[in-house]
């Protein structure tokens, strides 16, 4: 008996993944909460012959959402809109997340935290911190969905790929390339490191199409934004990416065994095993960043440590230039939190 509750189960990535998780055959309930209405969305969905029971709740029913819910995804806030800075989405997403973490450590305490809503590298802080005051944190149960990044990294190697040799196109699938490559770092431009697990790939590049690669890994989501005038970003990719990491999350917790070679996730260093050393290869004021996870029932047990000793000269220069950034944009995730308990 597994529970899933969507916190912004109505936006533009909450309705796909609502869909996407409605189709799992580990789900049994289906839980989607909104501010807007979500009693259509909801009715839609339990028209479809799978077995989870789907139900929509009113902003003032969230306890009800997430009472007894084993994993808890948050996609909820607002995409950057053209003359919308940074600052001004850290600012409204903040609140949110917050609100919403808050809620769920109230309600179900217990619950596998999957933060979706951006800029991720800040609100994983502000959801650790949230849950530390209430005294109900746990370090493997709060993960940052970076999945997207994995996704687009397999997707443009082989396009890249192809554009060096298109033979060598042939017979790759975009879907398993991650025995190849994984993503490490952050969610967001210059903190996202593409890590290349299988040389020939990288070597088959070339420098010139590796540095393009890099980039658009890094910036893809611009694509997007720019494709849709400004009036959206990636919404239907991130709902894929959100599922197929949710998807690790419920394997595990009903214990069948993962086809995925990496499953990259943004955690708390200090609370689980192998994070400490993270810390010493990478510096102790470091206290979160995306590597690949080991799993149990759900919950992050320990990080990868041993492939940040494998890296290229490359690599081992945009880890350098992500930690800088994660740094800055983990300390202000934890100052909204910590700022306002002081006031």
């Amino acid at each position: 008996m597994v529970k899933v509750t969507i916190l912004g189960a109505s936006g533009g990535v909450g309705q796909p993944l609502s869909l996407l998780l409605k189709l799992n055959k580990h789900i049994t309930e289906l839980a989607l909460y909104d501010i807007k209405p979500v009693e259509g969305i909801s009715k839609d969905l339990s028209h479809i012959n799978t077995n989870s029971e789907c139900t929509g709740f009113k902003d003032s029913e969230i306890g009800e959402a997430l009472h007894g819910s084993d994993i808890v995804l948050i996609p909820a806030g607002v995409p950057r809109r053209p003359g919308m800075s940074r600052d001004d989405l850290f600012k409204i997403n903040a609140k949110i997340v917050k609100s919403l973490v808050g809620a769920t450590g109230k309600f179900a305490p217990d619950a596998r935290i999957l933060i979706i809503s951006n800029p991720v590298n800040s609100m994983v802080p502000i959801a650790v911190e949230t849950l530390k005051m209430m005294g109900k944190f746990q370090a493997g149960k709060v993960m940052g969905v970076t999945m997207l990044d994995l996704v687009r990294a397999e997707t443009f190697l082989v396009d890249f790929l192809g554009l060096q040799d298109s033979s060598k196109k042939k017979g790759l699938d975009k879907g398993a390339m991650d025995k190849n490559i994984t993503v490490i770092g952050g969610h967001s431009g210059n903190t996202i490191v593409p890590l290349f697990l299988n040389r020939e790939f990288s070597d088959a590049l070339g420098s010139q199409h590796y540095g393009e690669f890099i980039h658009r890994v890094q910036f893809g989501g611009d694509e997007i934004v720019k494709a849709k005038n400004g009036e959206g970003s990636a919404t239907l990719s991130m709902a894929l990416a959100g599922y197929k990491f949710t998807e690790e999350i419920l394997k595990s917790i009903v214990h069948e065994k993962s086809q995925v070679a990496t499953i990259p996730a943004f955690v708390y260093l200090p609370g689980v095993l192998n994070g400490k050393k993270v810390q010493d290869k990478l510096g102790k004021d470091l206290e979160y960043f995306a590597l690949p996870v080991n799993l149990t029932n759900g919950c992050v047990t320990s990080v990868d440590d041993k492939i940040l000793d494998h890296l290229s000269s490359k690599e081992t220069q945009l880890v350098k230039v992500a930690v800088s950034e994660l740094i800055v944009n983990i300390e202000k995730g934890k100052k909204f939190v910590l700022g306002a308990a002081k006031l």
